[in-house]
């Protein structure tokens, strides 16, 4: 009868244990099932018009079809985007402020800027890559230059002329990497956008941009830029009359970027998961896929462990670099 008594008297505690353990769990996927009921600002830490801007607002344009619910880009650069990106890490964490970082100002930055206030993988959640890509080094119309070694003896020729364009870490690296392999002068002009970059450009008061697929590939189809390679050992398929940058004899210069949708680190994972999970879908879609391909960039959908595991690899290969070439970032 006394071990009954005590079986019954305990029995309770033990339901109620049960019953506590389970709850946040429950709450969580109450928490997902009821995501998003309101509309998602998506923080771009650039200016309208360049490639994470556009990335933002095709995949946003499918994201909001799957989700139900309205997606509000909002462009705010300032600092290489590194500013953006201290905001969205102190923002609420419950999926309704997502960050559409770029390598430049999450692996990169990671590695060139010692005193960040944020972590690309501690502050946040990498959600799914959107893309990685070449870069294409483009240039002046209306000088000689017709190939990469002609662009370098010429800008030692003119160093008064020797400048790039630049807006973020990423483009000045790959930039800073090609002078460092070759020897040639240059000055950094900072911009806001990518898009910037390649009008500096157009304007003549550049003299390169190394810039991404999407501002530049239109510009150079148009003729007002011309594209002298492409960083890395491959050729892009949107430029096979383009040589890559092994082939024009500097194999070195093989900058390849990315960009991404990442929450708040402190989002519950339910929604996390939600997000990721629709995320793929929305980069995977064939239209949204073909659109990407269209601009010089590979398709990501990359599930959020193994974004996280490519970030985390790129801090560590691009420490390597910046003290390789002795490169410092105020």
């Amino acid at each position: 009868m006394t071990r009954l008594t005590r079986f019954a008297c305990a029995a309770p505690t033990i339901l109620m244990i049960v019953a506590t353990t389970c709850h946040p769990a429950a709450a969580q996927t109450d928490a997902a099932a009821n995501f998003p009921h309101k509309p998602i600002r998506v923080i771009v830490p650039f200016a309208a018009g360049g490639g994470n801007d556009i990335f933002a607002r095709l995949v946003g344009a499918k994201l909001q079809e799957i989700l139900g619910q309205s997606l509000i880009i909002e462009n705010r650069p300032a600092a290489g985007g590194r500013v953006s990106a201290e905001f969205v890490a102190s923002q609420p964490a419950d999926g309704y402020t997502l960050f559409v970082g770029a390598s430049g100002v999450m692996s990169i930055a990671s590695a060139v800027f010692p005193k960040l206030n944020y972590h690309p993988t501690k502050s946040f959640i990498p959600l799914s890559m959107i893309a990685n890509f070449p870069l294409i080094m483009t240039s002046q119309t209306t000088i000689a230059p017709k190939t990469v070694s002609e662009l370098v003896s010429y800008a030692k020729a003119n160093p008064g002329k020797s400048n790039y364009a630049t807006t973020s870490p990423a483009f000045t690296i790959a930039s800073e990497l090609l002078k460092l392999k070759t020897g040639m002068p240059g000055v950094a002009i900072p911009l806001k956008s990518s898009a910037e970059m390649i009008f500096c450009v157009i304007q003549e008061h550049c003299l390169i941009a190394i810039a991404d697929g999407p501002p530049a590939i239109p510009q150079i189809k148009d003729g007002k830029v011309r594209a002298l390679a492409v960083t890395g050992s491959e050729r892009s398929p949107e430029l096979p009359d383009v040589p890559s940058m092994a082939e024009a004899g500097f194999p070195e210069v093989n900058t390849k970027l990315w960009a991404g949708f990442f929450a708040p680190a402190a989002t519950p994972p339910a929604i996390a998961k939600k997000l990721e999970v629709s995320l793929q879908r929305a980069i995977r879609d064939p239209d949204v896929s073909a659109k990407l391909r269209a601009m010089a960039v590979n398709p990501g959908g990359t599930p959020s462990d193994a974004f996280r595991q490519m970030i985390d690899a790129d801090i560590e290969s691009y420490v390597h670099v910046v003290k390789a070439a002795n490169l410092t970032f105020e």
